[in-house]
């Protein structure tokens, strides 16, 4: 099977900028949705690592399969990893900084996933927004999740009013309101599909929707999608995702959700087989309940300037490799990747 294999090619596409406009329009959008972010969640942005000592227990091991990047520290004759996300970083650091109820912190993340397979929505550079919030344990409910969710798509519709009213040749995607469906309603209405077959029809009809309680086993048995099992609530998290017109399908802008307590870290734990981890520092900490209740997510860069400057293919928008195979067959059909 070829790297250009599942890359979708649309037909008669070209960029509605051109790309030293795309690179102002990235600039853009950058500088103002950080803004809106942090203004709707109240956010201060901090300095964040780019790699992290494994026995720490503060990397992200995502789906528990991909295999971070990790180096030798001369001096310290140690191993460090590169961050896959800040999930659990980002939630000591707001025990270590102080923060208080309802304030919360964000910050850039890179990271570098060498396993990923390479299409028109996935790269091997990783950039997003990192964010996570203190809120009281009386707040760990699915209210507080929709409302957070809410107060980001309010940030998402201030930067779509700015970037059309700068680009006018750029049309709004986005709907008025977002909608919220959990992975077992979405088995139940289209149980013969996959799980991304289901996002895809779901948001064809709802273009922006909010997908709830990713994680743990569905009513067939099956997963609709991989969580670590020490970061999010399985019951208390989801996927925001947007309508790509041009694609006609799918894209997710964030993950999300309300960290585990000591209960919940316990069960998920106990469900995944890795009783191992809760040895680990920053597990440890959970369990004895030093840490924060919070909620957090994490908001990709490359994702959203996709999104908001109709690009078909996320090396649009950011530099990083591509198989010649895929960059030949992109720049054939008017797609000029960075």
């Amino acid at each position: 099977m070829g790297a250009d294999s599942n890359l979708i090619i649309p037909k008669d596409y070209y960029p509605k900028l051109s790309l030293i406009e795309t690179e102002k329009a990235i600039k853009f959008i950058k500088d103002n949705f950080q803004k809106f972010l942090s203004n709707e969640l109240n956010l201060t942005r901090v300095s964040a690592p780019l790699f992290v000592i494994p026995e720490t227990g503060l990397n992200d091991n995502l789906n528990g399969i991909e295999k971070p990047v990790d180096f030798t520290v001369k001096c310290m004759d140690k191993r460090a990893e590169v961050v896959q996300s800040l999930a659990k970083w980002k939630r000591l650091a707001l025990k270590r900084y102080k923060f208080a109820e309802n304030t919360g912190l964000y910050t850039d993340m890179n990271a570098i996933r060498p396993d990923e397979d390479l299409d028109n929505l996935h790269s091997l550079y990783v950039d997003q927004w990192d964010w996570e919030k203190v809120i009281d344990r009386s707040d760990r409910n699915v209210h507080t999740l929709k409302d957070t969710v809410k107060s980001i798509f309010n940030a998402f519709k201030q930067l779509d009013n700015e970037l059309t009213n700068r680009y006018p040749m750029l049309s709004s995607w986005l709907p008025e309101t977002i909608h919220f469906v959990t992975a077992q309603e979405l088995e139940d209405r289209y149980p013969e599909d996959t799980p991304k077959e289901r996002e895809n029809k779901i948001v064809r009809e709802l273009k922006a929707v909010f997908i709830m309680g990713i994680g743990g086993d569905l009513n067939s048995g099956k997963r609709h999608d991989g969580r670590a099992a020490d970061y999010d609530d399985w019951n208390l998290n989801g996927d925001i995702i947007f309508y790509h017109q041009v694609l006609d399908c799918a894209i997710e802008l964030s993950s999300m959700g309300i960290r585990v307590d000591k209960e919940s870290l316990y069960n998920q734990i106990k469900i995944s087989g890795n009783k191992h981890l809760l040895d680990m520092p920053f597990q440890d900490m959970i369990m004895k309940r030093q840490l924060p209740y919070t909620i957090g997510g994490g908001i990709g860069q490359s994702r959203i300037c996709m999104f908001f400057l109709q690009k078909v293919h996320v090396g649009e928008v950011q530099a990083s490799i591509w198989p010649e195979n895929m960059i030949e067959l992109c720049e054939r059909n008017n797609i000029h990747l960075f």
